[in-house]
């Protein structure tokens, strides 16, 4: 059986996400955000205290929210959420599948430090309004490419698109989606629409509701 280590809407959302898409069995166990404060003994399970934590039948443990997709597509789900090296978007599936975190989720983690996490007397609305332009400006990559498009490679529905589309969740949160180009909030519209996507989010309220973790959605800088 599959573990997965759970904040409500955090980067951990990735992998479960991936999960319902794919169909496999799993334990969803939540915690309070950040659990590195409010369940120290979760320090045992990852030492960095961030999630995702993910166990697999095999016993091996992933941290990384990315590789999880790419892990968990290329063993469970090859020519469907997976693109293969010999497919001619391979590369630009990797690309993807990594632009999600490294180049989205990046700016979004600066914007929730200094606007929301750090106390009011240490709080940066300027640095938070230039990494708010720095995640709106790197969109453009996509806005050409989804206004011909229906997903980002591969003529269907990937890893990486879940990928991307955790970004664009968390700057819904944010309340920057108001801000997307149309084809960008079109995209957006359309992922939201999957039922695995909405499977994901019902899954992660029952599980929080049953384990006694707030159901609010859990910013992420980590």
């Amino acid at each position: 059986m599959i573990t997965l280590f759970h904040c409500v809407s955090a980067r951990s959302f990735r992998p479960l996400w991936m999960l319902e898409e794919i169909g496999l069995p799993y334990e969803l166990k939540m915690l309070p955000f950040p659990p590195r404060v409010h369940a120290r003994s979760y320090l045992d399970v990852n030492p960095l205290g961030t999630v995702p934590a993910l166990f697999l039948d095999d016993a091996g443990r992933m941290t990384e929210s990315a590789a999880i997709c790419q892990y968990l597509a290329a063993r469970h789900s090859p020519g469907v959420l997976d693109v293969a090296p010999h497919e001619a978007d391979f590369g630009g599936y990797l690309n993807y599948l990594h632009f999600g975190e490294a180049t989205l989720t990046f700016p979004q983690t600066l914007i929730l430090r200094y606007a929301h996490f750090e106390p009011p007397e240490r709080r940066q609305q300027q640095v938070a309004d230039d990494y708010t332009k720095w995640f709106l400006a790197r969109l453009r990559t996509l806005e050409p490419l989804l206004a011909e498009r229906a997903f980002l490679c591969a003529k269907r529905f990937t890893a990486a698109d879940i990928s991307v589309g955790y970004a664009l969740m968390l700057a819904e949160h944010l309340q920057l989606s108001e801000r997307f180009p149309p084809s960008i909030a079109a995209y957006w519209k359309r992922l939201r629409e999957r039922e695995a996507f909405q499977r994901a989010l019902e899954a992660q309220r029952a599980a929080a509701r049953a384990q006694g973790v707030p159901e609010m959605p859990a910013p992420d800088v980590r």
